[in-house]
């Protein structure tokens, strides 16, 4: 079986509108997109790892750390800017690892590396994990999913779903921020406009879901918090200085 060629990509945005400058808001002294990036880069099966960014000042703080880092056009979404490094890095795949993921185990980026090359013409595959609190169901920056029995995605929403209406005896889930895409996946989506859902509620996952193409998902056996806010930092802070104490 030949092996397959997966790039490693970090998409990086100073601009968030939630928490301005976030890949660069320090964890225990060190930007938070440096611990993304050293978690991702000891996961088996990544054949290189470069950080894509459309900041200069995410530039120099990438080579102060020796991280390998690509200065993209600025995108409206992540995944224009994986699509921008998909043009310039051939790879069978693209793994992409959300930068506000800085508790991301690297065993689990590895679950999103296919054991073979797909062969799909579009192939999209994405992460979730079980919700665990009722904060974390209510919180809009949580995207809730619904999937079928493929473990396909059918339905992305910030809102609660599935309603229950009949039975309360099933896990919400959420999307977590590591996404794996062939070319011909990126290709699909820079070529088509946002639809009325993505529009609506701003998740970028659903103009493949618009389109016919269902994301594939990976359960992943993690409580990694994204950083969308203030007090999520605040929180992987405390994580992260527990686990430094237990060391």
């Amino acid at each position: 079986m030949a092996k397959i060629n997966v790039l490693g990509v970090i998409p990086a945005r100073y601009g968030s509108s939630r928490l301005p400058g976030k890949p660069l808001s320090d964890i225990m002294g060190k930007p938070m997109i440096w611990w993304t990036y050293e978690r991702a880069r000891v996961a088996k099966g990544i054949s290189d790892l470069i950080i894509a960014t459309d900041d200069a000042r995410i530039v120099d703080v990438c080579e102060k750390y020796n991280m390998k880092v690509m200065l993209t056009k600025n995108h409206k979404t992540h995944i224009d800017r994986i699509q921008e490094v998909s043009d310039c890095i051939d790879s069978d795949l693209y793994l992409v690892i959300c930068g506000d993921e800085p508790l991301i185990e690297p065993e689990n980026i590895e679950m999103l590396i296919p054991q073979e090359t797909p062969h799909e013409k579009y192939y999209v595959g994405s992460s979730m994990r079980k919700i665990s609190s009722p904060s974390e169901l209510m919180d809009p920056g949580n995207i809730k999913i619904e999937i079928n029995s493929k473990n396909e995605c059918i339905m992305m929403s910030r809102s609660p779903i599935p309603f229950p209406y009949k039975t309360v005896l099933f896990d919400y889930l959420k999307l977590v921020g590591v996404e794996c895409y062939n070319k011909g996946a990126l290709d699909l989506f820079v070529s088509k406009d946002a639809g009325i859902i993505e529009k609506i509620e701003d998740i970028t996952l659903t103009r493949f879901i618009e389109n016919g193409v269902l994301p594939k998902m990976t359960m992943l056996p993690t409580s990694s918090l994204s950083v969308d806010t203030e007090k999520d930092l605040e929180k992987v802070r405390l994580i992260m200085k527990g686990m430094d104490r237990c060391k």
